[in-house]
């Protein structure tokens, strides 16, 4: 165990994970704006197709940067980390989808230049929300970090 909490605590591998958190966060809130802004999509149904596009681009870059030493090699090995990080991350977009809501439900706008930027402001915050639990969960369930 103390194993598995000493890779925990890497800073390069937090950092990894947060940089690609970040490429991941591009992807997400450019989707999830779009859906909104521009086909009317509500916000909370948005996010959860901006965030599966994040998971999908998040897991390739991780699968082979951030945790490129744990992981069986082989396509099959690689799909089912996929689907195991998918599993994971379900959890995170959860805790994401309602704080979008929530947020979105409070009777609150910020009009900057004519736009209401509480329109796409939840993103971002719902994205940190879930950052550590996504970090924590794909550490531990999907590359198993202090197994090997």
């Amino acid at each position: 165990m103390s194993s598995s909490i000493d890779e925990l605590v890497s800073g390069v591998r937090f950092g990894k994970f947060a940089s690609v958190g970040a490429v991941g966060a591009v992807f997400d809130l450019t989707v999830s704006t779009i859906l909104t802004v521009f086909f009317g999509v509500l916000a909370e149904y948005a996010k959860l197709v901006g965030a599966e596009v994040a998971i999908v681009v998040m897991f390739l870059i991780n699968d082979n940067w951030t945790f490129a030493e744990h992981g069986t090699a082989g396509r099959f090995n690689a799909l089912k980390r996929f689907v195991k990080s998918n599993l994971v991350r379900s959890g995170g977009v959860a805790v994401q989808f309602f704080i979008v809501r929530g947020l979105r439900l409070l009777d609150f706008s910020l009009v900057v230049a004519g736009f209401d930027l509480w329109t796409v402001l939840p993103f971002p915050i719902a994205i940190g929300a879930s950052m550590f639990f996504n970090y924590v969960a794909e550490s531990l369930f999907t590359w198993r970090v202090g197994e090997h």
